[in-house]
């Protein structure tokens, strides 16, 4: 340190020493600007905080909204493809698919149909032949002078309308079945009446008045109605053994 030089006083003629003054330090805190600039700088980065918090709600509100109006949208989208689909031409591809299996399911259809008509034509063939079978059994008389009471009329009669003695052993058995050749039976139940039970019994009104009674008007009327519905008395006969009515 220099020592500075004494100083003399005018006032008194007197040399006066002056104490140095000495230097003032200027401390590091002092010196150091930082917590002041830290004091200027905290709003400013509060503020920039602020901003950036503000920025993020923002995208996230639109991002929201954006999105919520996408979800808004959507159900309309599959009506909207659907109209699109309905409007669209078949693909070739799938045409023909569709039109093979079409095809395939016509063939087997007709092929079923073909079977079961099969089956049916032969069913029809057995059931004559069994049927035939059966009226082969039955022996055929030589002469109605084998039959008694009304079965020797409905003999005689048999072949006076045009049918062969071979038919009468075929009526003999289904008017036995039907009324035991009796002109009187009748059934109660359903009103059917005679030797060939017509239902009703007003039916052989047309071949006699005495109908009711007469074995003869009921013998011709049978014959009759046998011969339009069935041919002869034999195949009437095979149609009752399957269905026990004629």
């Amino acid at each position: 340190m220099v020592r500075p030089r004494a100083q003399r006083s005018r006032a008194h003629g007197k040399a006066v020493r002056v104490s140095p003054v000495p230097r003032q330090r200027v401390s590091e805190e002092q010196t150091q600007l930082t917590p002041e600039v830290s004091s200027h700088r905290r709003p400013l980065r509060r503020f920039q905080v602020a901003a950036t918090f503000v920025l993020v709600l923002g995208a996230a509100t639109g991002s929201y909204s954006v999105f919520g109006d996408r979800e808004a949208e959507q159900p309309q989208q599959p009506a909207l493809t659907a109209e699109i689909a309905a409007s669209l031409p078949f693909d070739d591809i799938s045409r023909e698919m569709a039109q093979a299996r079409a095809m395939a399911k016509a063939k087997a259809e007709a092929a079923a149909a073909a079977e079961a008509e099969r089956v049916r034509k032969a069913n029809e063939v057995a059931k004559k032949q069994a049927e035939a079978a059966k009226n082969a059994t039955l022996p055929v008389p030589s002469s109605c002078a084998e039959y008694t009471g009304n079965r020797a009329l409905g003999c005689a009669i048999l072949l006076e309308v045009g049918f062969g003695l071979d038919q009468m052993p075929c009526l003999e058995q289904m008017w036995t079945k039907e009324s035991n050749w009796r002109a009187e039976a009748h059934n109660s139940s359903s009103g059917a009446h005679g030797i060939p039970q017509a239902l009703p019994a007003e039916k052989m009104k047309s071949y006699g008045a005495d109908y009711l009674t007469n074995p003869v008007t009921q013998i011709r009327w049978g014959l009759d109605y046998i011969r339009n519905r069935y041919g002869t008395p034999c195949q009437a006969w095979s149609f009752w053994q399957s269905h026990h009515y004629y």
